[in-house]
């Protein structure tokens, strides 16, 4: 019988490794895994690489882990917004390494990875100091950068219900990169707001599908 759901956060992100590539769903406030992210701060993983849409806020979820000395690289579009006072410390400190990615680019370098593709061109940054050191072709007359697929090792994302097998709904814009990003991780962990039986989900509603999903918890927040 297969049943995705596990009893607690500490079981969910037991295995995470160091030196791990963690890929963490949200925009701004929205869908962000606050608590499975402060498990892998209980846990005690650490060098890792964080792709997110931003270097977190305050002293919450990934801000934390920065805090923490737990984050070796950041991938992400928006490493400076209000709060980021720990990105800003220790990139200052020359403690963490920083790739920026438009954040387009950033999607849909991990789009290409779950669609097993080895690139794409997007005249995105490719007249600026990020395309340096990459392929650049005038395509249409219009120049455009070579960008490569971004897998991760373990996807954290927050969605609203699931049932046993994994398929999952989110709540309006908390979907944002977590279907994305579910596809493109070796492994993904997945907590929701509450478990349905099968059936219960409309199969036209589901957004991500259960064979892209490892392990859920039930958070209820």
């Amino acid at each position: 019988m297969i049943d995705k759901r596990v009893g607690s956060l500490v079981e969910a992100v037991a295995d995470i490794r160091d030196g791990a590539t963690v890929l963490v769903g949200g925009f701004g406030n929205s869908g962000i895994p606050v608590e499975l992210v402060h498990a892998v701060l209980d846990q005690g993983a650490r060098d890792l690489t964080l792709v997110t849409n931003n270097a977190g806020s305050g002293d919450s979820d990934v801000a934390a882990l920065l805090r923490e000395h737990r984050v070796r690289k950041i991938i992400c579009s928006y490493p400076r917004t209000s709060g980021s006072i720990w990105f800003e410390e220790r990139y200052r400190a020359g403690e963490i390494e920083l790739e920026l990615v438009p954040q387009g680019t950033l999607s849909e370098r991990m789009r290409a990875a779950g669609a097993g593709l080895g690139g794409f061109f997007t005249p995105a940054g490719a007249d600026s100091l990020l395309a340096e050191g990459k392929e650049v072709r005038i395509i249409n007359g219009r120049r455009h950068v070579f960008e490569e697929p971004l897998h991760g090792d373990v996807a954290l994302i927050k969605a609203r219900k699931a049932d046993r097998w994994g398929n999952l709904v989110y709540s309006t814009a908390a979907r944002n990169f977590g279907p994305t990003m579910a596809t493109a991780a070796t492994l993904t962990v997945v907590q929701v707001r509450e478990f349905v039986e099968l059936g219960d989900l409309d199969p036209e509603c589901i957004v991500t599908p259960g064979i892209f999903v490892d392990r859920v918890v039930e958070v209820g927040v």
